[in-house]
Formats: C-alpha cells, structure tokens, sequence
C-alpha cells in the first residue's frame, strides 16, 4: 500500500482527493494537512462523517507522526514553493497539482529531488482529456501555426492564464515548423486581444458557474480548426492524481505534465 499525505486537504480539489485515495485500491490515506481546518476531523470536514483522522496545521507536525510515500498537494500559489522543497529535502515524493511555480522552481526542486532521491510531478491539468487536447494541439501546430487559446475557469482561482494554457502554449510554440502570419490588429482598448506567451496569444475568463475549460482555435487559409475540453466536475481530475500517486513511486525525477506519466 501506498501511504498518501493530503496537503490542502480541506480545499475544494484537497477534499476530492481525499474520497478518491480512500476509494482507490493500492492507496492508503494517511492523514491530511490544512492550516485553516487544523485540529477537526477530516471526515467530517470533507462530508464523509467522522474517521478519527485529526487534521495537522503543518507538514512538519503531520511528518512527525510518520512520513508518507507521498504528498498530494493542491494548497496556494503562495506557499507551494517552500512546502515542495520540504517535501523533497525530506527524501518523499510529492505530486503537485498546486500552479504558481517558475520554471527556475521547478529546476531548483528537480536538484533538491536529484540529491535526496525522491520523485516529483507538476501537472498544472490532472484530466485526461486535456493532457490529450495538449498533445494534439502540439501536432496541429506543426502545419497551422496561427493560433490563440481561450481558457475559461470559476471566479475563485488563483492565477491567471491557466498553467494548463501555458504548458499547452509552451508545447505548441516548441512544435512550429513555420512562422504564424503576423496581427495586424491594433488595440484601442489595452490588453482587449489577450496577453502573449511563447508568442502565443491567450484569453483568460474567469466566472462564476465554470470549473476549467479551454479551447485551441487554428486559423488556416479558409479554415478554422477548434478544439475544446470541458471539466464538468473536479471528479475528471481523479484519475489523473490516483494515477500520479501511484506512478511517482517508480518514474525518477522531478517532472512537469501528466503526459510524463501516460508514456
């Protein structure tokens, strides 16, 4: 059995993953860490009814009632940084689905994981279909390199673009093979035509009634090409993690996207 530590556990997305480890076969839930639920218990936090499982402020006080196999973390752009590097300084593995971490963090962590040994994964999207939409997109993007994305997520998030935006930017900006025709548009309203990454425009939406969603618009000559993933339920998201707790035990390394463990 794999013993899971759940750091953000009385979050939205912490609390999901909570009930899949407690359903999940080869997983063992062993505690859960939320410095805003601190001292309840987590069943009844999460809605499932009182387990007798206390739920620590810290990951010092968890690890000091034993260490994990490894840590899911969905907790804070704020934070995620240094609780990563406590993870991997403590030789245990961690999956992190946590954004907000530089490409210079996650090189950083990817040494600390080195010397100690412990594994790590970054995946700004846990779904399925949406590490599938990245991979197509990426091979779109070698015969039509005009494109934009549209990511559209609830009110209360964090960041703005989406990690998953920018990792789907990153990929497609890599897989050109041609240079996209230039816009000529000029905004009278600063900022109306999106922000650039990897040269690659994206729009952001964030309102109420959304969970995540992107879409992928291609532009060719007398063509247009959309593709679209919709999340409907953080559930899409569970099969991603359960999968991520299971492969960073034996896949070495610090890593960035699901799809490093879908190969």
């Amino acid at each position: 059995m794999i013993r899971v530590l759940v750091n953000g556990a009385a979050g939205r997305m912490g609390s999901e993953v909570v009930r899949s480890v407690l359903a999940e076969d080869g997983l063992e839930l062993c505690g859960g860490v939320d410095i805003g639920a601190a001292g309840k218990d987590l069943g009844e936090v999460i809605g499932i009814g009182h387990n007798g499982m206390t739920i620590d402020k810290t990951l010092k006080d968890a690890f000091a009632k034993g260490k994990p196999d490894v840590i899911v973390d969905f907790t804070s752009p704020k934070v995620i940084y240094e609780n990563a590097k406590y993870v991997l300084e403590n030789g245990v593995n961690i999956v992190i689905g946590t954004t907000g971490l530089t490409a210079k963090q996650r090189e950083e962590l990817a040494g600390i994981a080195e010397k100690t040994g412990a594994n790590g994964l970054v995946a700004p999207n846990f779904s399925l279909g949406a590490v599938l939409l990245m991979k197509v997109s990426a091979e779109i993007s070698k015969y039509m390199p005009n494109a934009e994305i549209i990511e559209l997520h609830h009110n209360h998030k964090y960041d703005a673009p989406s990690g998953t935006a920018k990792l789907t930017a990153e990929k497609m900006a890599a897989a050109r093979t041609m240079e996209p025709e230039a816009d000529e548009t000029k905004e009278s309203l600063p900022g109306v035509r999106g922000g650039k990454y990897e040269g690659i425009t994206i729009h952001s939406v964030r309102l109420p009634g959304y969970v995540a969603h992107q879409e992928v618009l291609f532009g060719g000559y007398g063509e247009i090409l959309t593709l679209r993933h919709d999340s409907l339920d953080r559930k899409s998201f569970m099969p991603g993690v359960m999968l991520a707790c299971k492969k960073c035990m034996t896949v070495k390394g610090f890593v960035y996207g699901l799809e490093n463990y879908l190969e």
